[in-house]
């Protein structure tokens, strides 16, 4: 199959105008194809040679203006079209189209639970040749009309509203403008709640055995929509652009979320079975409104080529954990009152969970600018690569960071202009900044250089010269005396920052070493290289980039340092710490803090923690990284006996029922960190973590993950437990816990599934992926590590990008943490047959197995 160039797709869109898609997609052809019908009514603005692209299990028949063509003229996924006169044309596609097992083109998927099947689209990028024939690049937006004729029962949803016809048949209203790749259609037996607002249908959707689950969380997920939407009203000039707004909740689905105009699919794990902490609601709410910012960011205004994603994704990124922390309800969420901000806190959540993700890709040898150099993008697979942490947090960062240097008025009154120039069009960079720059008289030219064009994380570091005090000033002044300021920065980009200052609380209630805040001060840097002079005793914390404004790694002064380890749950606000533990994760990646005293500094201060985001980000960091990879084995069971203990002490303080979210987090963080299967057990067999909470099929199936890698249970137990829960999660979950057994028959049945067999949906891959390799089981997974890269390899040519995504992603051998896997790896880049999404994937583990292999030999060295 050819990938679509950028000068290609430059070429078309000088040749054609594209009006008018009609299609009609017949889903009730079989198990295996469904039948695809489209009409392209196009202009040709000058005579020439041109292609569609289309990717059929069977091309039937293609005609021109009436003429039919011949069919085995395609060659791969394209049709060509030559000699092609000037003027009006129609192209007629008859063609059979494979189903998807992978969340690629139209993905089928038959429910375990109740037998009923779903299909949907996903069309991104080359997918939509999967669906329909199609001129597809962004920058030919048509309208689309589509039929659907579906089985007696289904409920067809599509970016219009859809009218049922009788007999199966549906036909959804006609799109306007957009582009190719935001087409979506979802049918099947749908459980539906619908309501009104502001004149337009809203609705949700979920398959039926999730009906339960939907209707719990029902008024809570349409009072978030219905408030993003007011609160987008309120930012943008320009009105939602579409005629409906529908989510529906899809099966195996490869992304968070979608944003299809008129109806965004997101993956129904969203829809929640068992019990979640307020963190993870608040992270179904964030992307609501990531993908409601984008019927804006990308739907109504699109990107003309696919070098400037991040004008889709950033956007969306930044403005959905901005408008979150703006909008009220009208009731109350959980512990709020209704009126209130029901998620005050989301940044914290983004600095905690996402702008890590950021900092690791943009010091890969894979990153790129924010706004990659449009040579950099020469085609689609190379655009797939880009929809990384950088064009989403970084990006983000970016933007925040743009807001506090312009401010948030005429920051609006650019994103509006640019609004009302491009709407059902397509825009650049370059119209981008324009359109910034008419609303300000600051030189966003240069800012876009310095912070969209330029790659890698710039660190700031914190330099104090203070003198002794004559006596102590508990308040931090008097005396005549200050402390002096300088920070230096290894990077190039400016940066607008908080900093802030804090001080031993005397007599304060809170956590070890609680600190009161003196004062905050905002600091440009680089500046002019003066130190800054602040009045008073030198502080006992300062804090660089507090409030979490800019992009860019923070170093501490020595003191304050010292002040971080035995006081850091004693600073008071919650981005503060957030700010504080990206500090020490950063440095634990940079082999300049070992991992012990990072898990001491957790071990210290998350019990004292109130806020659930940083304790999942601190736990998960702690133990995915800071254990099972930077760990040296002669500190492994101390690591471990440390991480153990924290989770029982954080479970011991939450026995009173006070904080349900903490509890849940603790617990199953000791479920994954046992290395005895006593407490497990005793669990399972009664049903319950003794003061709760009662095991609902999440933990159930966390419990039996852990005593499947402990060798505490066998298959016999795992058919049972999934005979109790027929459910997808329930197979995927014995997926994981068979693919885990410490066996080396289940090790071999596991990796023939993964790399043989190509039966499996990509949720099942990613399940068995995750279950193969298991720290502490190296004896077993040893002679699997040099396989890996030619099966590997293998298998992304076959299966393609998505399943080549999931292998690199959840089957690499990341726990082989030794120079001769890393050789191996290097060595398996050489390989001409490898795709570019596996090689990304590939670059970008091999890279983490090189810091972690540089943070072992750090500490091996101090010993």
């Amino acid at each position: 199959m050819s990938v679509l160039t950028r000068d290609e797709a430059q070429t078309r869109a000088q040749i054609l105008d594209v009006e008018r898609y009609t299609i009609a997609l017949d889903l009730t052809t079989g198990d295996e194809t469904f039948d695809s019908r489209t009409v392209i009514r196009f202009t040709a603005r000058a005579a020439g040679d041109t292609f569609v692209e289309v990717k059929p299990a069977t091309l039937r028949s293609i005609s021109l203006d009436g003429q039919p063509l011949d069919p085995a003229l395609l060659d791969g996924n394209r049709y060509p079209l030559t000699a092609l006169a000037a003027g009006p044309h129609e192209l007629h596609i008859d063609a059979a189209m494979r189903y998807s097992r992978t969340g690629e083109g139209m993905h089928r998927f038959t429910d375990p639970t109740d037998g009923e099947t779903y299909v949907y689209t996903q069309l991104f990028m080359d997918d939509i040749q999967r669906v329909f024939a199609a001129f597809d690049q962004p920058d030919l937006k048509s309208v689309f009309s589509i039929d659907v004729t579906a089985p007696e029962g289904w409920t067809v949803l599509g970016n219009g509203v859809a009218e049922h016809a009788g007999e199966g048949r549906w036909t959804i209203a006609a799109t306007p403008l957009v582009s190719t790749y935001l087409v979506a259609v979802a049918a099947g037996p749908w459980h539906s709640v619908t309501t009104e607002h502001a004149g337009l249908p809203f609705g949700i959707h979920c398959r039926r055995s999730l009906a339960p689950y939907l209707d719990a969380d029902a008024d809570e997920i349409l009072d978030i929509t219905r408030a993003l939407y007011d609160r987008y009203h309120e930012k943008f000039d320009e009105p939602y652009p579409f005629d409906s707004y529908d989510q529906a909740f899809v099966p195996e689905f490869n992304a968070g979320a979608m944003e299809n105009p008129g109806l965004v699919t997101f993956r129904d794990e969203f829809i929640y079975r068992s019990a979640v902490t307020d963190t993870e609601r608040q992270t179904r709410a964030m992307v609501i409104a990531h993908e409601m910012a984008h019927m804006w960011f990308g739907d109504l205004v699109t990107l003309t080529w696919w070098d400037d994603i991040w004008l889709n994704e950033s956007f969306a990124e930044y403005m959905g954990y901005q408008t979150l922390t703006e909008i009220t309800l009208p009731r109350a969420l959980h512990s709020g009152s209704a009126g209130e901000a029901p998620f005050p806190d989301t940044w914290v959540d983004f600095g905690v969970a996402r702008k890590g993700w950021g900092y690791d890709a943009d010091q890969r040898p894979s990153t790129h600018p924010v706004a990659p150099d449009p040579d950099a993008v020469p085609d689609t697979a190379s655009a797939l690569l880009n929809f990384d942490g950088i064009s989403y947090a970084k990006g983000a960062s970016a933007l925040r960071q743009l807001v506090a240097w312009l401010g948030e008025k005429d920051f609006l009154a650019g994103i509006n202009t640019h609004f009302a120039r491009h709407k059902f069009a397509n825009a650049t960079l370059a119209d981008f900044i324009d359109n910034l720059a008419s609303a300000t008289d600051r030189d966003v030219h240069a800012w876009a250089e310095q912070w969209l064009r330029t790659t890698g994380v710039d660190t700031l570091t914190a330099e104090i010269a203070a003198p002794e005090p004559a006596e102590p000033a508990p308040n931090g002044t008097g005396n005549g005396q200050t402390w002096a300021l300088a920070v230096t920065r290894d990077g190039s980009r400016p940066h607008r920052i908080t900093v802030g200052t804090y001080d031993h609380a005397l007599g304060a209630q809170g956590g070890p070493g609680h600190l009161a805040p003196r004062d905050r001060f905002e600091l440009d840097v680089p500046g002019d290289g003066t130190p800054t002079i602040r009045p008073g005793r030198r502080p006992a914390l300062v804090v660089l980039n507090d409030g979490d404004l800019t992009y860019a790694k923070v170093r501490l002064d020595t003191a304050s340092w010292d002040t971080v380890l035995t006081s850091l749950s004693g600073i008071p606000d919650a981005l503060t710490r957030a700010v504080v533990w990206n500090t020490a994760r950063d440095m634990v990646r940079d082999a300049q803090l070992p991992p012990a005293t990072y898990l001491a500094a957790a071990r210290t201060h998350l019990p004292h923690e109130t806020d659930l985001a940083l304790v999942q980000g601190v736990l998960s960091f702690a133990a995915g990284q800071v254990v099972d990879r930077y760990t040296i084995p002669e500190d492994l069971s101390a690591a471990r006996a440390t991480l153990t203990d924290l989770c029982r002490d954080l479970i011991r303080r939450t026995e009173d029922g006070s904080r349900p979210g903490l509890r849940l987090i603790a617990v199953r963080h000791f479920i994954d960190a046992a290395t005895q299967p006593d407490t497990l057990r005793t669990w399972l067999d009664e049903g319950t973590v003794h003061g709760g909470p009662e095991l609902d099929p999440e933990l159930r199936w966390r419990i039996l993950t852990r005593l499947a890698v402990l060798g505490a249970t066998d298959e016999a137990a795992i058919a049972t437990a999934l005979a109790a829960d027929p459910s997808a999660t329930g197979r995927e979950g014995a997926a994981r816990c068979r693919a885990a057994l410490p066996t080396a028959e289940a090790k071999a049945a596991a990796w023939d599934a993964l790399f043989t067999d190509d039966t499996l949906s990509n949720y099942l891959f990613t399940a068995t992926a995750q279950g193969f390799w298991q720290p502490g089981q190296e004896e077993l997974t040893d002679d699997y590590v040099a396989r890996f890269y030619p099966d590997a390899i293998a298998l992304a040519a076959r299966r393609g990008p998505a399943i080549a995504e999931a292998a690199g992603r959840y089957a690499f051998p990341a726990y082989a943490v030794d120079p001769m896997s890393l050789g191996t790896g290097t060595r398996a880049l050489e390989d001409p047959a490898l795709i570019p999404a596996l090689r990304r994937k590939l670059v970008d583990q091999l890279d983490d197995l090189r810091r972690a292999l540089a943070v072992r030999s750090a500490v091996a060295l101090a010993d």
